[in-house]
C-alpha cells in the first residue's frame, strides 16, 4: 500500500511540475493552486521517506550516495525558497495569509529556484529511475502479458528513441536559453502565447527527458566505475 501511495505521489509530482512551468497556458491562479498542490505533495513525499533522514548519518558515504544525498538536499531547498516565494507573491490562494516580504527579492528567488527545481527534480528522478521502475514492476507483477521480454534489437529501438528525445530536450533547453535564467542573466521569462499548449506541455517534457536521462546515466556509470574498482581492489589482495 505504501508503495502505491509513493507511486501514486511522485507521478503527480512530475505532471505537476510540467503544468508549473507552463505558466503561460494556466495563468497565475491555476499556477498558485498547482503550486500549492506541488507543496502538499512535497511534504507528503518527505514524510513517506523519513527513514532517509534517520540514515544520513549511518554508513559510508561512497561517491554515489554523496550526489544524492547533495541533489536531495539542493531539490529540498528549491522546493523551500520556491514555496516562500510563492506565499509572498500570491495573489489568490494564500493571498489571506499574513506573510510578507520585499516582492523584487520574492520575484527574482521565485524565477531562479523554478529553474533550478525544474533541472533538479527531473535531475533526481533519473537518479531514482532505477527504484521508480522497480515499483512499477512489482505493482504490475502478475498482470503483465505473456512474451513481455523484447528482443534485441527492440532494445536497441527503444534506446535509440531515448536518446533522440534526451537530444531534443537539450536542445529545447539551450533554445529556450534556461540557463540565464536560472542565473538571473535575464530576469524577465519570453513566454510565447501563441505557441500551442501542446507544444509548451511537450517542450518541458522533453526537456525533462534530458535531464532524467543525465540522471540515470550518472548515476549508472558511477555504479559501474564503483564496481570495477571494488573488482579490482579484491584482485589486487
Amino acid at each position: 500500500m505504501k508503495t502505491k501511495i509513493k507511486m501514486v505521489i511522485d507521478v503527480l509530482m512530475t505532471a505537476l511540475l510540467l503544468c508549473l512551468m507552463a505558466y503561460q497556458i494556466t495563468g497565475q491562479a491555476l499556477h498558485e493552486w498547482f503550486g500549492a498542490g506541488m507543496l502538499v505533495l512535497l511534504i507528503a513525499h518527505n514524510i513517506l521517506n523519513i527513514r532517509w533522514y534517520g540514515n544520513l548519518f549511518k554508513g559510508k558515504y561512497r561517491l554515489l550516495r554523496i550526489i544524492q544525498t547533495t541533489f536531495n538536499f539542493s531539490v529540498l531547498i528549491s522546493m523551500l525558497c520556491l514555496g516562500y516565494s510563492g506565499i509572498v507573491m500570491s495573489r489568490y490562494v494564500f493571498a489571506a495569509l499574513p506573510i510578507s516580504g520585499p516582492m523584487a527579492t520574492a520575484r527574482r528567488m521565485h524565477m531562479a529556484a523554478s529553474y533550478w527545481g525544474f533541472v533538479l527534480m527531473s535531475f533526481h528522478l533519473g537518479m531514482h529511475w532505477g527504484m521508480v521502475t522497480g515499483m512499477f514492476r512489482r505493482l504490475l507483477k502478475g498482470r503483465t502479458l505473456p512474451g513481455k521480454k523484447l528482443s534485441g534489437m527492440s532494445v536497441w529501438v527503444l534506446r535509440l528513441v531515448v536518446v533522440l528525445i534526451a537530444g531534443y530536450g537539450l536542445l529545447c533547453f539551450i533554445r529556450k536559453n534556461i540557463v540565464s535564467y536560472m542565473f538571473l542573466k535575464n530576469e524577465f521569462v519570453f513566454f510565447d502565447f501563441e505557441q500551442s499548449k501542446l507544444s509548451v506541455i511537450l517542450e518541458y517534457a522533453v526537456m525533462m527527458g534530458f535531464w532524467v536521462f543525465a540522471g540515470f546515466s550518472i548515476t549508472k556509470g558511477i555504479g559501474k566505475l564503483s564496481a570495477y574498482a571494488a573488482q579490482k581492489k579484491g584482485d589486487a589482495k
